[in-house]
């Protein structure tokens, strides 16, 4: 799996994790992965900034190829230029602000693992709408925003 993927995947493992663990482990243990992942996943976009090069070069990664039909296929990949560069930096880099932010606020919460949950599976479907490099892969990523705010609001 290539440093582009792992952007994406970073916040979705704290999704999963938080998700299925975080009542087991308490809010320390969900503090630590709702925040840290985000933070590892904005490092990781850092380093693949700095990988860039050439003003007009680009990062290019097929994480996997959905179908082939005849001569064209869907893939999910993702596309890293100058661009998409600054908006995952933004996203990765104002995302981990509000999960620290987040700590202090949900203190105390019963739900403060469910409520990092969504959170970072919002940074993923975000992540997902600002990488793609289909129309595919943005059309599930605007969707995920959407699920995913619905989520946090009804929270």
């Amino acid at each position: 799996m290539g440093q582009l993927s792992w952007i994406v995947v970073l916040p979705l493992l704290g999704f999963l994790v938080n998700g299925l663990l975080g009542n087991r482990f308490g809010p320390r243990f969900v503090s630590a992965v709702g925040c840290g992942l985000p933070l590892l996943a904005f490092a990781v976009a850092l380093k693949s900034f700095f990988d860039l090069g050439a003003p007009n070069s680009a990062l290019v990664e097929t994480a996997y190829r959905w179908a082939t039909i005849g001569d064209s296929t869907f893939d999910i990949a993702f596309y890293f230029d100058r661009l998409a560069a600054v908006m995952t930096l933004i996203v990765t880099g104002v995302g981990s602000l509000i999960h620290i932010y987040s700590i202090g606020y949900m203190k105390g919460d019963e739900s403060y693992g469910r409520y990092f949950a969504y959170l970072n599976l919002f940074l993923f479907f975000m992540l997902m709408l600002v990488l793609g490099r289909s129309l595919l892969v943005l059309f599930v990523g605007w969707e995920g925003v959407g699920l995913a705010s619905y989520l946090l609001i009804g929270f």
